[in-house]
């Protein structure tokens, strides 16, 4: 029985239900909110703002993306090699040098 509760699936199970009782018996607790016109507006300290949608600019998130997939790449290389085998060492070292210059390309700076 033990390891039954231990599954990830009843496990997942088990504190969805608990957490789903924390939540229904804490909104007995919390305070009750009064409904008002400037409830949902935006706080922009005192002014009022028009409806202005920004468009989020991506560009960077890309290349920090990348770099952290490269890295966790090299890292799982690395610490995957088998003890005692030059074979596999240099491929690592190969492997890790290759990443380096992909890095290195894409943090460049055209001047």
């Amino acid at each position: 029985m033990a390891t039954l509760l231990l599954t990830p699936p009843v496990a997942l199970l088990i504190l969805t239900l608990v957490v789903g009782f924390e939540l229904w018996s804490m909104r007995a607790l919390s305070a009750k909110g009064v409904a008002s016109t400037g409830k949902t507006k935006p706080y922009a300290c005192g002014e009022d703002i028009t409806h202005h949608r920004t468009q989020p600019d991506y560009s960077q998130f890309f290349s920090v993306a990348f770099f952290f997939t490269i890295m966790h790449v090299v890292v799982m290389i690395i610490a995957t090699i088998p003890a005692g085998s030059p074979e596999a060492s240099g491929m690592a070292v190969l492997f890790t040098l290759c990443a380096s210059l992909g890095l290195f390309v894409l943090f460049r700076r055209d001047v």
